[in-house]
């Protein structure tokens, strides 16, 4: 284990590219051409640059590429995000060369009612070329548990549905994210975590009811909500996934004082986000 506390980071150059920029444009069905380099990369798009460049043979069982930075196995198949924090220290222009740094910043084991547990944090710094301080600063909160037949049962069980009506309420934002967007998100991300594209995998080795959303996609709908419907110029957030959220299940974005949060398709809040303006 302090080997992995202990390593080095993970240096690379990465290439805020026009090409990437627009293509996450064309995700969000955003015109791709009001876009040039020279502009500032709106906020939540440099989701694209923390991808690592893991070989297919050191890919985890689940298809997760470790985002460039090796991860402890620990002998826990699933594989879960609990939360990220994004610092906004500076901006980002497209077409811009950008350093990146990513390590290891805490692992911590725990022993609970269902087996082994252990919570491992990344920490990604997004800085220009010659600058002291990162422009970005992300941390990411990884759960890694067992799969228990006790879980299998639950997680097999379907979701209730609620009525559309409690989707139309004033000042928020409903998305139904589906198989195109999970893949799109995931390949500008090169995320091959399996349960976000192999539904098989997904519900017979995972017992999940359906395709999983990338955490960091439910997060980009909510700081592009944010930006565009709310006018907010974010300059930090602090994410917590309390739910997962499902393939074509509608989920609604709501914002108020200094605090967004998205209900998944049962009316349950799913994430919650403090936020910084």
């Amino acid at each position: 284990m302090k080997d992995y506390l202990s390593a080095s980071p993970v240096r690379s150059k990465e290439l805020c590219s026009l090409t990437m920029v627009q293509r996450v444009a064309a995700m969000l069905d955003i015109e791709t051409q009001s876009f040039a380099e020279g502009d500032v990369l709106p906020k939540g798009w440099h989701f694209f640059m923390l991808a690592g460049e893991t070989r297919k043979s050191e890919l985890r069982k689940d298809g997760f590429p470790s985002l460039g930075v090796p991860l402890p196995d620990l002998g826990l198949p699933r594989l879960l995000l609990g939360g990220r924090t994004v610092t906004y220290h500076g901006k980002i222009l497209i077409g811009s060369v950008i350093e990146k740094s990513s390590f290891i910043k805490n692992i911590t084991e725990k022993t609970t009612k269902n087996g082994q547990m252990a919570i491992v944090t990344l920490q990604h710094e997004l800085r220009l070329v010659d600058a002291d301080t990162p422009a970005i600063v992300e941390t990411q909160t990884y759960i890694l548990k067992s799969i228990t037949s006790s879980e299998l049962g639950i997680m097999n069980t379907p979701n209730s549905e609620v009525p559309n009506s409690h989707f139309l309420i004033p000042n928020s934002e409903v998305v139904t994210p589906d198989e195109t967007l999970l893949f799109q998100y995931s390949a500008l991300g090169f995320n091959s975590h399996k349960i976000h594209l192999d539904r098989n995998y997904t519900q017979q080795v995972e017992g999940l009811p359906d395709l999983v959303v990338n955490g960091g996609l439910a997060t980009l709908l909510m700081t592009e909500f944010l930006r565009k419907e709310k006018g907010i110029d974010l300059k930090a957030i602090k994410v917590k996934h309390i739910a997962p959220l499902y393939c074509n299940r509608p989920l609604r974005l709501d914002y108020e004082n200094g605090e967004g949060k998205i209900y998944d398709n049962t009316n349950s809040i799913a994430v919650e986000m403090e936020i910084e303006a």
